[in-house]
C-alpha cells in the first residue's frame, strides 16, 4: 500500500541553533537607512536609551560628533547591583573595505568623552590595515574604552536570531529563488503528490474500498498521468517508499508556506 507508516529521524544542525542567513546584502540601503537598521538592531539586542545622533533633519548629518548612535547596555553584578555601560557606535556603509582613516573621528571623540565601548558596525568589512591600526592603537595608547567591530558575517548571525529586521529594512539575501522558480517548484511537487495519490486511489478501488471512477473521469486521470510522466520523467514521479513519500510532501508543504498557505495545506 502506498501510504506513510513511519517517520525517519532527520539529522541536522545542533538543536536550537538557528543557521545564519548566507550572502546578506545591504545594497538596498543608503547610509541613513543603514544607520536606522543599526539603531533597531541594538534595540533588538537589548540595548537601552538608544539615541540616533542625527544633528540635522538632513539625511546626511555632519553633527554626530564621531558616532552615529549612543546606546547603553544594562549589566548586573553578582550582588544584584545594576549598572549601565555606554557604547558609542559608528555605522559604516561602504562598498569597499573600510580603512583606518574613517574611524579616527570615533576614536577621538571616545578619548574625549570616555564611553565604555567604541563600536564600528560595518555593512561590509574592515580592511586588514584598519584592523592592524586598531590593534596598534589599543596596544600603544591603552584607551580607557574597549574597541569592537561588527562586520557583515557578525550581522548575518545576529539577523539569524532576529529575522524580522530583514523584511522591515529591506535587507535581502543574495541568491534567493525568484517567485517564478518558487511557483514552478510548487507546481512540480503538486503534480507528483497528485500522481501518487491517483495510484493509491487505484489500489483502494481494487481492494473494494472506493468506487470506480466514471469512464470520462478515468480518461481524464490517465491523460493527466501521462502529462506528468512526460514532464518530469517516468522514473521521477513515484511511487516511492515511505521516507521519500514524506520527503515529497515536506517539499510541497514548505513551498506552499512560502507562498502564503499554512504548513498543513497539502490538498491536491
Amino acid at each position: 500500500m502506498l501510504s506513510v507508516t513511519d517517520e525517519d529521524q532527520q539529522i541536522g544542525e545542533e538543536p536550537g541553533v538557528r543557521p545564519a542567513p548566507k550572502n546578506i546584502s545591504f545594497d538596498n540601503l543608503d547610509s541613513t537607512d543603514f544607520e536606522e537598521f543599526c539603531h533597531d538592531l541594538l534595540i533588538e539586542l537589548g540595548f537601552v536609551n538608544v539615541d540616533w545622533r542625527k544633528g540635522t533633519p538632513k539625511r546626511a548629518s555632519p553633527s554626530d560628533r564621531g558616532r552615529d548612535l549612543v546606546a547603553q547596555r544594562r549589566l548586573s553584578d553578582v550582588d544584584g547591583h545594576t549598572r549601565l555601560e555606554t557604547w558609542f557606535v559608528d555605522c559604516k556603509h561602504y562598498k569597499t573595505g573600510i580603512s583606518l582613516e574613517p574611524l579616527q573621528n570615533l576614536l577621538a571623540w571616545a578619548e574625549a568623552e570616555r564611553p565604555d565601548v567604541a563600536l564600528v558596525i560595518a555593512s561590509g568589512y574592515l580592511s586588514n590595515g584598519a584592523k592592524d591600526g586598531l590593534a596598534d592603537y589599543q596596544r600603544n595608547r591603552r584607551p580607557p574604552f574597549r574597541i569592537r567591530f561588527w562586520e557583515r558575517p557578525t550581522l548575518a548571525r545576529m539577523l539569524g536570531d532576529h529575522p524580522g529586521l530583514l523584511d522591515s529594512h529591506e535587507i535581502f539575501i543574495q541568491g534567493m529563488r525568484t517567485s517564478a522558480e518558487i511557483l514552478a517548484a510548487e507546481q512540480e511537487f503538486f503534480d507528483k503528490v497528485w500522481y501518487v495519490r491517483s495510484l493509491i486511489r487505484d489500489e483502494k478501488v481494487e481492494a473494494g474500498e472506493r468506487d470506480e471512477a466514471s469512464p470520462e473521469l478515468r480518461k481524464t486521470i490517465m491523460a493527466a498521468r501521462t502529462r506528468v510522466e512526460e514532464k518530469y520523467g517516468r522514473d521521477n514521479v513515484g511511487p516511492w517508499d515511505d521516507w521519500h513519500w514524506g520527503y515529497v510532501h515536506g517539499h510541497l508543504s514548505a513551498l506552499r508556506w512560502v507562498l502564503g498557505d499554512e504548513f498543513d495545506f497539502l490538498d491536491t
